[in-house]
């Protein structure tokens, strides 16, 4: 299966708008908002753990860190929490259905 970039960025920005459903939820985990306000924070931030005139190596920090920080975020949501938000955009209208 091919995804277009297109479609990439349709997924990317309805998987961002169920994450800030979820993280202004009081239900999530404090640790979960915790490790998605670190990824933000690092993705935004000028500073890196390896610096990006690093070739190679100073990108990939990034690359890695910021969707395993999320990754794991989310590993500690309660699904049922996250099911919820993600039927409730989808019934506003928000965000399309699951491909």
């Amino acid at each position: 299966m091919r995804i277009s970039f297109r479609g990439a960025v349709g997924v990317f920005k309805r998987e961002l708008t169920v994450i800030r459903a979820v993280y202004s939820d009081p239900r999530t985990p404090r640790v979960a908002r915790w490790l998605l306000g670190f990824a933000l924070v690092y993705a935004l931030s000028p500073v890196d753990l390896i610096p990006d005139f690093i070739p190679v190596l100073g990108q990939l920090d990034d690359l890695i860190l910021v969707p395993a920080l999320v990754f794991l975020a989310f590993r500690l949501v309660p699904q049922k929490l996250y099911r919820e938000h993600r039927e409730r955009l989808e019934k506003k209208g928000l965000i399309g259905k699951n491909p």
